[in-house]
């Protein structure tokens, strides 16, 4: 059967999208853009191939969509700002096979003004072909919460915006069919601000509720409790809650060299996010003190290494500079993780404890960074000497909370 969608790039944007367009029954070939780590299980994987995924090696199959969607991750570059090089190579190798009538959507994190100044020229250049008129071109923010199974992408609504407002309909015609909801932008850039506001609202508020973190531990007021009570306000108020740091493939963007002003809260959110690894350092060296014990030559066993509960991904993980200041206080640092069977920091493999209520026990501090479901938090705290807990997900006095 050959197939009608083209998902490129393979990451953490572009496997869920397959993902959800094979479970509709379309037929969608892969093409991979570069050595790319998804978030989705190895059963997954091959539930996917089993309802008809296959993955392309030779660019020509590009050709015999009609709809192709550009996912390529969209990493921050050595200025700061978008590295765009993954989506330019996935458009050169579209272009040349981009044929009339076919959908183009760019579903990478970009910053408004990129799909049309340019995406556009890329494909038409390599093409010979209009957007607009030969073939239509789109936007839509990825909206995908690896792990997360309340939010599903068939029942989370898509927003589209195209070149033209054919674009937009061809495009809200394809997504209608992967999702209940279709909502489309004014155009282009308004669909590219969408992603920008919502990616920088999660990393916006993140920062706040980490800063309420170190001022509650300076007051002694217990800021999980604070937050309990909180977020039984009906209105005008969204619980997040504070950790190590922030991971994870959404790369807050604050416009620079973009335009003519930064977001500057954007900007405050990033410093105030980048320092919380080593406050979680800073407070892991005062519980040791507290107890009669120096970091240096202290036993530190970390618990859950990848950047969210329950996924075997690294990405940004704020576990890779915990485990290097503590290795620089000359800290013994291991670690704990279901998902994760092996683990470096600096070129050098951190020992993995193969058995989690002995290494706890063995641990002069243990540190929990991430919740992963498979964790009995209430034995572990009974077997751990000292116990940090980053997380709030501890029984109230069972730990050393954030």
């Amino acid at each position: 059967m050959p197939a009608d969608l083209a998902v490129i790039g393979l990451g953490p944007y572009g496997l869920p999208l397959a993902q959800t367009a094979v479970a509709a029954g379309i037929p969608t070939i892969g093409y991979a853009t570069g050595p790319e780590a998804g978030s989705l299980s190895p059963a997954e994987l091959r539930r996917m191939h089993a309802a008809g995924f296959r993955p392309a090696t030779d660019p020509a199959q590009l050709g015999r969509v009609r709809t192709a969607v550009i996912c390529a991750p969209t990493p921050r570059g050595a200025d700061g700002g978008v590295d765009l090089g993954q989506v330019e190579a996935a458009a050169r190798t579209l272009a040349e096979r981009l044929r009339p009538h076919t959908t183009v959507i760019l579903e990478s994190p970009v910053l408004p003004g990129t799909t049309e100044k340019f995406l556009r020229p890329l494909l038409e250049e390599g093409s010979g072909l209009r957007a607009g008129r030969d073939f239509h071109l789109a936007y839509s923010p990825s909206r995908v919460d690896p792990g997360n199974r309340d939010h599903t992408p068939a029942g989370t609504p898509r927003v589209i915006g195209g070149l033209t407002p054919a674009c937009t309909e061809s495009a809200a015609a394809f997504y209608g069919r992967l999702t209940d909801k279709v909502v489309r932008a004014r155009g282009l850039r308004e669909a590219e601000a969408v992603q920008l506001l919502e990616t920088n609202y999660r990393h916006v508020n993140i920062a706040l509720v980490n800063e309420m973190a170190v001022l509650c531990n300076e007051l002694g007021v217990d800021l999980w409790d604070v937050i309990r009570c909180a977020e039984t306000k009906p209105f005008g108020f969204q619980a997040f809650r504070p950790g190590p740091g922030v991971g994870g493939h959404g790369v807050p963007q604050d416009l620079t060299g973009h335009a003519s002003r930064t977001l500057r809260m954007v900007e405050l959110a990033q410093q105030v996010n980048h320092r919380m690894p080593r406050y979680v350092v800073q407070r892991a060296a005062t519980l040791l003190n507290e107890h009669g014990k120096s970091a240096r030559g202290a036993r530190v066993l970390l618990l859950g290494v990848t950047y969210k509960a329950d996924l075997a991904d690294l990405q940004g993980t704020p576990a890779r500079e915990i485990a290097v200041r503590l290795m620089e206080l000359g800290a013994s640092v291991s670690y704990h993780d279901p998902y994760v069977p092996s683990w470096s920091v600096l070129d050098r493999p951190v020992p993995r404890a193969d058995s989690l209520y002995e290494a706890a026990a063995d641990a002069d501090l243990t540190i929990l960074l991430q919740q992963h479901r498979t964790y009995d938090l209430q034995g572990l705290s009974v077997k751990a000497q000292l116990l940090l807990d980053t997380r709030g997900a501890t029984p109230t006095g069972a730990a050393h909370r954030l």
